[in-house]
């Protein structure tokens, strides 16, 4: 099945809203577990670049298993923004932790960020979203350095459009009929794991790790080895 690209930002409040309120319990806490596995436990001060943190439900739970963790999350979309300050507002021993920064990278609204270089840049649902998937790599080539650690999750694209139909019914069966939409719309618009190796290669990043963790997400995760 061919690529169908989507909106590269949700900016309609109600389809922010029904992301926000949606239960990803369990792929989010999937993306804590996995990347304790990939870098074990961390009890360093280290700051963290969110690319795309959308309402930062991944970015809570991040910090919530490493305490020393400061945030810059980033976002372009000003609707996944506020419902990501009402999330952290609830929880004030966290907020405080985590910087929200709206922009984008790659064009001319660029994101004004506070540090050069980050210890560690995650990204979680971000790649589909991209029309020119070069943004993201060529962020991770600004923002790291050596060492930096680099993990990145996101959906995988199926064969075919019943495939995509079967994905949403099996994991949003309970969910509003604009996230289903908004999952099947995503699922179509996601890259393979062919794709993504590729997209690797051609950015000098080869090394990086590319594995399949789910029915429909991948996981891409490294230490940068040189800058």
């Amino acid at each position: 099945m061919e690529r169908i690209p989507e909106q590269d930002l949700m900016i309609n409040e109600a389809n922010a809203r029904a992301y926000a309120e949606a239960d990803f319990s369990e792929a989010h806490d999937a993306f804590v577990a996995d990347y304790r596995a990939v870098f074990g436990d961390d009890n360093e001060e280290r700051f963290v670049l969110d690319f795309g943190c959308g309402p930062c439900d991944v970015v809570i739970r991040l910090c919530r298993s490493f305490p020393r963790w400061r945030v810059h999350g980033v976002d372009g979309s000003l609707a996944m923004l506020q419902q990501a300050r009402r999330a952290l507002d609830k929880i004030p021993e966290i907020a405080w932790r985590v910087e929200l920064i709206h922009g984008v990278f790659g064009g001319l609204q660029g994101a004004a960020l506070p540090r050069q270089t980050y210890d560690v840049i995650v990204s979680n649902s971000l790649l589909h979203h991209l029309h020119d998937a070069s943004v993201m790599w060529e962020t991770i080539w600004r923002y790291a350095a050596y060492k930096t650690r680099i993990y990145i999750v996101d959906l995988l694209r199926p064969i075919s459009t019943a495939g995509a139909r079967q994905i949403v019914q099996r994991y949003a069966a309970g969910e509003p009929d604009i996230l289903k939409q908004d999952f099947y719309n995503s699922l179509l618009a996601a890259y393979t794991l062919d794709e993504i190796v590729w997209q690797l290669h051609r950015a000098g990043l080869g090394y990086f790790s590319v594995r399949q963790i789910s029915v429909c997400h991948a996981a891409i995760s490294a230490e940068m080895t040189h800058r």
